[in-house]
């Protein structure tokens, strides 16, 4: 079995591991993020407070939310995204 290597720059797991239903959060500097496949979609939410997505959801304080294709450009797409939300907050 290959060992993870990281495919971008939110470490963010290959298009095989959200085809198999898993779940991925993480966070990049203050931008703190969930990515969840549902129905052929990638769902993504972004936040920029220390806590945690259910919490942060609960207060209905997430600051954006988008969806992908389950798909290659999908994915490309959503990476697009979390980057731009990045750039958003000065990088940080």
């Amino acid at each position: 079995m290959q060992e993870h290597q990281p495919r971008n720059a939110f470490d963010i797991p290959k298009l095989f591991y959200f085809e198999s239903k898993n779940t991925h959060t993480g966070s990049r500097g203050k931008l703190r993020y969930i990515v969840v496949p549902e129905e052929g979609q990638l769902l993504v939410s972004v936040w920029r407070q220390d806590l945690c997505y259910e919490i942060v959801r609960d207060r209905g304080e997430i600051e954006a939310a988008e969806q992908f294709p389950l798909t290659e450009e999908g994915f490309e797409q959503m990476l697009a995204f979390l980057q731009a939300e990045y750039d958003a907050c000065g990088g940080q």
